[in-house]
């Protein structure tokens, strides 16, 4: 591990910050050790999941809170998980783009990686890379989730507060009365609340809160909030009702079981990808096993059984 490395990066030096956070993206020895020495130094940052369906404007709303939380002088971290592709696990969109503005800040850090399979909005590497820019001393850490829709739940166990978008139009009236995503948010946002169906979407997620239909995590009644992230409308009144809830989390221990949980789901998904790749590799070996069922639709039961055998003795 290079030591000037890790304290230039400390110091703020972005091209260190940035190379180390690859270090630990991509699992590597010395990024491990690099974690290791920021996981000791982490436990300060407050951070907030921003979730939603695709196109409900997760990416404008958060470059509004970035300019929001730099004018009070706060450094903040961005990690965006993009959806990943199925053959290469690399990013398709490059949220990063849409922000490189923002990256002139030297109070700014913003990576945007891919999801790379996992299906619940977060992996492994954005969890690390969370915990990372924590213990470099970021302020605000802003998680932006892949936007799959209601499979988007693993953030709750991340951060300490969760903002989900809706906007109207896009069936999400009807999203407000389902399980899943429209459970786990400690704020509901309707963004593009100029338009005319907006008031319609904002009386359903009330409705839905108000008829206990939606989960109050560790006692906090969740909030609607109307906002206009293009034009900047009621970013003010959302960050208001952020420093509320900070606050009570705060104020409660929550702060606290938050990283724990939080480390216990990077710890989770680390060794789920571990066991992927073991996987992947023992079902390459064993084609043999496996042709006969493939081929001729016979002897599942036994193939699986020693596949299974085979696994087990990799791990």
């Amino acid at each position: 591990m290079n030591r000037e490395l890790l304290k230039k990066a400390i110091e703020g030096d972005e091209l260190s910050v940035s190379r180390i956070l690859t270090k630990i993206e991509y699992f590597s020895e010395e990024g491990m050790e690099y974690l290791e020495e920021l996981s000791a130094r982490a436990g300060r940052a407050y951070t907030i999941g921003i979730t939603g369906s695709p196109g409900a404007g997760k990416s404008t709303l958060i470059s509004t809170l970035i300019d929001h939380y730099t004018k009070e002088g706060l450094k903040v971290g961005v990690v965006m998980v993009d959806p990943s592709s199925p053959f290469s696990k690399g990013s398709f969109m490059g949220n990063r783009i849409r922000m490189q503005d923002k990256t002139m800040n030297k109070n700014v850090f913003i990576r945007s990686l891919a999801s790379r399979g996992f299906l619940g909005g977060v992996s492994a590497e954005a969890i690390m890379l969370i915990e990372a820019l924590d213990g470099l001393g970021f302020d605000k850490i802003i998680l932006e989730t892949v936007g799959s829709g209601q499979t988007d739940t693993d953030v709750v166990s991340v951060v300490h507060s969760i903002l989900v978008l809706a906007i109207p139009g896009s069936g999400d009236e009807i999203q407000a009365l389902k399980a899943g995503i429209m459970e786990i948010g400690d704020f509901y946002v309707v963004n593009k609340a100029d338009k005319p169906e907006a008031e319609a979407l904002y009386d359903s997620i009330k409705f839905a809160i108000e008829s206990g239909e939606t989960f109050w995590r560790d006692g906090w009644k969740p909030q609607v909030v109307k906002v206009s992230a293009l034009k900047g409308m009621g970013i003010e009144e959302l960050t208001k009702r952020l420093r509320e809830h900070e606050e009570f989390v705060r104020g409660g221990g929550l702060f606290e079981k938050r990283i724990v949980e939080r480390r216990h789901k990077l710890i989770e998904l680390y060794l789920r990808r571990k066991l992927e790749a073991v996987l992947e590799e023992t079902l390459k070996e064993n084609k043999t096993t496996l042709s006969e069922y493939e081929s001729k639709g016979i002897n599942l039961n036994k193939a699986i059984r020693e596949v299974y055998e085979r696994f087990k003795q990799r791990i």
